[in-house]
């Protein structure tokens, strides 16, 4: 790799960084699409596990206090749970037909959330229907490393305050990637480079993970809500068009 490779690498870094902080995810969003210009699949994808984990370690602390982890522990036991269907459908699956369909649905899902501008607040199946879309997260998770959405927009229709949300969206994510990680680690599929990669990675993912904790703390519930909408959005758009995009 050349200096403009390891300046790509670190920008990468920072603005994944930067949206995990903000958001709570986003990490792969921001980051991969950066980094697939100056690394392989093979050595990106294992990085975005790592620094994802490292964005969300680093900012635990400003809102450990602020986690209701009576609202986290279903969609964590029931995500576990589904990372190993997700790997096992990874051999079955047309990653084509895959994400123009989950592309779709973050276009689509989000807009209307959006335009729905009176907050909603749907308490249908308590617990049992947060384990269900753990559950489904977890699946996406193992499959294709997308265990974000469905939890997030979950949340958005539960009405939950910014602190809510972002207390699911940060220990979900962490603990789906973090085990999705040790599942490649035991597979063989992460490669000796990747530490001298994390190691260059490591302060831009802190830096910009420091700087979008502080721009978290100071939007209100409403902004949160926008943010979250728009990544969602621009996940769907990148899904779409990797979907369509001729191989």
């Amino acid at each position: 790799m050349n200096p403009a490779s390891y300046a790509v690498l670190f920008f990468g870094a920072l603005a994944g960084g930067f949206v995990s902080g903000l958001a709570g995810f986003g990490t792969a969003l921001m980051a991969l699409g950066i980094w697939l210009y100056v690394l392989p699949p093979t050595l990106a994808v294992p990085l975005v596990l790592v620094c994802s984990v490292i964005a969300q370690v680093s900012t635990l602390p400003s809102i450990w206090k602020s986690i209701d982890f009576r609202l986290v522990w279903p969609f964590v036991i029931a995500g576990l749970a589904g990372v190993p269907i997700g790997i096992l459908l990874i051999a079955r699956a047309d990653p084509g037909v895959f994400k123009l369909t989950i592309g779709v649905f973050l276009l689509v899902f989000p807009t209307l959330l959006f335009l729905q501008r009176k907050p909603m607040s749907i308490a249908f199946g308590g617990k049992w229907a947060d384990g269900a879309i753990g559950f489904a997260g977890g699946i996406l998770g193992g499959l294709a490393g997308l265990s974000g959405p469905l939890p997030i927009l979950w949340a958005s229709l539960r009405g939950w305050g910014k602190q809510q949300r972002r207390g699911v969206f940060q220990i979900f994510n962490f603990t789906i990637l973090a085990a999705a990680l040790l599942v490649q680690i035991a597979s063989g599929l992460v490669k000796p480079e990747l530490i001298w990669l994390v190691g260059c990675a490591f302060p831009g993912t802190l830096l910009g993970a420091w700087l979008g904790a502080r721009l978290y703390h100071a939007l209100s519930d409403r902004n949160f809500s926008d943010v979250v909408l728009v990544l969602l959005f621009l996940s769907g758009v990148a899904l779409v068009w990797n979907g369509l995009a001729p191989k």
